[in-house]
């Protein structure tokens, strides 16, 4: 028994008023498709078709599975049977569908109705029905005693049918065999003038093959999104999804309302997150950490027992220990070591420092070197850029680095070297080196009494 899937993502999505196709529109860092892939490859379907429009093809390209181009948007059933003219028939086969704009689907729903087609009665199809709130626009199940006798869209109900709370979530499995043999029945004959994918229910109840009703406990786990409000409101499902994971597994998060959070992000246990925090991308934040408030990391990689405080993060490294903030910017492959201090309004961008490195105030440091234990003064600057390229500056172990210092790339100040405050330093500072002025220039020699 094969099963394969039928994702359908080809609405034009008018009502988001966008150039973006719908699917892609974002929630949590990703597209609202991706997390319906996602679901259905958990559910352990690895063979998918993707049907979109001409102006999705592209942005889907990425999901993987095939792509599949409705160019012709004749309804659901239409676009169900592009996709099986794509995909090369099975006996045995199963085939599983499902909406792109339905993010917050579960891969155990997915699960649940592929399993009820092994119902001893063997059923042609089962589908997800889902109680919901009146009104709405979802087609009204129609049933028999226990099966599913028929789906009736909104537009065509009754006011009496349109009274029925019990709901098609969209969701699908049918026989593969059965699926070819009823599309070419179906009509489109109603409101919308469209092939609907719903009337195979009628037409497999027809043969004596009425379908299974899989219940869906939680509407929002099929909530479709059509405009940006019902986006919002999937947000903050999703959203509050990933800050109880990480909860259950020992974070503390003072205010999951506040706390913005993307998939895939890793965070270890004992870590407290602050509210007015945002963490994405691929970070991955160690054990006892201290994060926000008033933080976002994007990309960034925390080790055990780092605190980052309103403080920005991108694509950078936190070593263990190390402090960062308030209102600090650590970006473009920034490292810092070991206990490193990082204070207010200080920028640091593609440079590494060691162990104990300290730049408390106020301080500019990109395409820089430093060494263990040196202090960096208030003010200080890396001119790394000429105008034309970057250059880079090193700095060596226990340097005192004066308030106001320029360092005019590309410069090496050597170990245990000093320069005074106000110091613009053109030219290497050798190792225990004391220079001061514009330009820098060695200062005499410490007297030493007799």
């Amino acid at each position: 028994m094969t099963v394969r899937a039928i994702v359908l993502a080809a609405g034009k999505g008018t009502r988001m008023k966008s150039a973006r196709p719908k699917v892609m529109h974002e929630l949590c860092g990703r597209p609202m498709l991706w997390y319906v892939v996602q679901a259905v490859r958990e559910a352990g379907v690895e063979d998918l078709a993707l049907v979109v429009g001409p102006e999705t093809a592209e942005w889907a390209a990425s999901f993987g599975g095939r792509i599949v181009v409705q160019r012709e948007r004749l309804g659901t059933a239409h676009a169900v049977g592009v996709a099986l003219e794509a995909l090369p028939a099975r006996d045995d086969g199963r085939i599983l569908i499902a909406y792109g704009d339905m993010p917050l689907v579960t891969a155990e729903l997915f699960r649940g109705v592929i399993g009820a087609l092994d119902d001893p009665q063997q059923p042609a199809l089962a589908l997800v029905t889902v109680k919901m709130p009146l009104p709405s626009s979802f087609g009204r199940v129609i049933r028999r005693g226990p099966r599913v006798e028929r789906i009736v869209e909104a537009r065509d109900a009754t006011p009496a049918e349109l009274e029925i709370d019990e709901m098609n979530a969209g969701i699908y499995a049918f026989e593969e065999r059965a699926l070819r043999a009823v599309l070419p029945e179906l009509r489109r004959d109603n409101a919308q003038g469209e092939y609907y994918l719903t009337d195979a229910v009628a037409a497999l109840a027809a043969r004596g093959r009425a379908a299974v009703p899989v219940i869906c406990g939680d509407h929002l786990h099929v909530l479709g999104i059509n405009d940006r409000i019902e986006l919002a409101a999937a947000r903050k499902e999703m959203n509050a999804r990933l800050c109880a994971h990480h909860m259950r597994e020992g974070v503390t998060i003072v205010d999951p309302a506040t706390t913005y959070l993307e998939p895939g992000v890793e965070i270890g246990a004992d870590t407290v997150i602050f509210p007015n925090t945002a963490i994405g991308g691929t970070t991955r934040i160690g054990r006892e950490c201290i994060v926000g408030p008033n933080t976002r990391l994007s990309s960034a990689v925390l080790h055990d027992r780092a605190a980052v405080r309103e403080s920005v993060v991108i694509e950078s490294e936190v070593g263990p220990g190390a402090s960062v903030g308030p209102f600090a910017h650590l970006r473009g492959h920034a490292v810092l070591g070991e206990d490193v201090r990082i204070g207010n309004f200080v920028e640091v961008k593609n440079s590494r420092l060691a162990r104990g490195v300290k730049a408390s105030h106020l301080s500019y440091l990109g395409d820089a070197t430093i060494g263990e234990e040196t202090n960096v003064g208030a003010g200080t600057i890396t001119c790394n850029f000429d105008g034309a390229r970057k250059h880079p500056t090193t700095i060596g172990r226990r340097v005192s680095i004066g308030s106001n210092t320029s360092l005019i790339a590309p410069v090496t100040v050597g170990d245990e070297a000093l320069t005074g405050a106000g110091a613009v330093v053109t030219k290497d500072v050798p190792a225990g080196g004391r220079v001061a002025g514009n330009p820098a220039r060695p200062l005499p020699p410490r007297r030493t009494s007799d």
